[in-house]
């Protein structure tokens, strides 16, 4: 009897505790100039649809590590995100895939860089934290494990977009403009004043019923990258962390510079060791720190009691959330 009451308690303890998902599709983009009613609500519809496939998995008990990854696959198979089926291209014209997720029970973590061929990049870092001692793999040794451990293989022909080779092709005629017309460095450098076409990542963030924490990242990437270039999504630290005595975090932005301040690992410690909210560790980072050395983005963060936010210095981020107690939101602009 003691134990059949025990069990109940348990039981109802679990059902009685609360659960959320936050995610985001990009950060540094989408002129409101540029958006029609059309596609604004094509690209909510994503988020939601993101949302439900997360929450479906809490609300049914599931964890947060394998809510954040469902979510994360339905943005990659959504070819408005610049991850999966939307990735940008480089510049020698091809997708290039990057991702990363961490449980923050026990640490463990995993992601891959440059891979071309794994339909849901997100499931790849997953079996590299599952099924290997290892938490990065890269180009065709990445893809080599993801084949042999069940993910689903494509041609990398599946991640064609035509909105995705157009805007290739309009970062190589600004480019080849800067190239003929540049004063200095610093005007080289300048970024584009649409970010849409060269930036964009997707992430998610989820706190379980156990009150286990879990973090996603995944992106295609910058159009028109060369050199092999990697940024911060794939980033254990810099895009993505989770740890279940802080937070979740997942970024989105200009990668350099996500990685140079550690930015998903730094605002776990601020809260950590400066005993900051999880509001303003993030925004901290994201409003101050990230501007002050010249870059921008966002980033999403859960902490362990529940309390999220959605921090960017842009004009807008692809976001939104969901909580146990229904409440739901996707949102774009400030």
């Amino acid at each position: 009897m003691l134990v059949a009451f025990a069990f109940a308690t348990a039981l109802t303890a679990q059902t009685n505790s609360k659960y959320i998902l936050v995610i985001h599709g990009g950060a540094g983009t989408i002129l409101k100039s540029q958006m029609t009613p059309e596609k604004e609500a094509l690209y909510k519809q994503g988020l939601q649809n993101a949302l439900d496939a997360g929450s479906k998995i809490l609300k049914q008990g599931g964890t947060a590590l394998d809510a954040v990854e469902a979510t994360i696959m339905v943005l990659e198979n959504d070819s408005l995100f610049n991850a999966g089926k939307g990735a940008v291209f480089t510049n020698e014209g091809k997708n290039e895939l990057d991702a990363s997720i961490m449980d923050g029970k026990t640490l463990k973590a995993g992601a891959v860089a440059g891979v071309t061929n794994i339909k849901n990049p997100i499931t790849a870092a997953r079996a590299v934290m599952d099924k290997s001692e290892h938490v990065m793999m890269a180009g065709k040794g990445a893809e080599l494990f993801a084949a042999q451990n069940g993910c689903t293989v494509v041609d990398p022909s599946y991640f064609f977009t035509t909105q995705r080779w157009n805007d290739l092709l309009d970062a190589k005629r600004e480019d080849s403009l800067k190239a003929l017309h540049k004063d200095s460095t610093k005007a080289f450098l300048k970024q584009p004043d649409n970010h849409d076409y060269k930036y964009g990542t997707v992430g998610a963030v989820a706190l379980d019923m156990y009150g286990n924490l879990a973090a996603a990242t995944s992106t295609g990437g910058m159009t028109d990258k060369r050199y092999g270039r990697i940024g911060d999504s794939p980033i254990i630290g810099a895009g993505t962390y989770a740890d279940n005595n802080t937070c979740a975090v997942s970024c989105t932005g200009w990668g350099e510079y996500f990685i140079r301040l550690s930015m998903a690992k730094t605002v776990s410690d601020r809260m950590e060791f400066a005993h900051e909210s999880v509001k303003d560790a993030a925004d901290e980072m994201i409003m101050k720190k990230l501007p002050s050395l010249g870059g921008d983005g966002g980033l999403i963060a859960v902490d362990k009691d529940g309390n999220f936010t959605m921090s960017f210095d842009t004009d807008g981020m692809y976001r939104g959330y969901i909580k146990s107690d229904g409440e739901s939101k996707v949102e774009i602009y400030k």
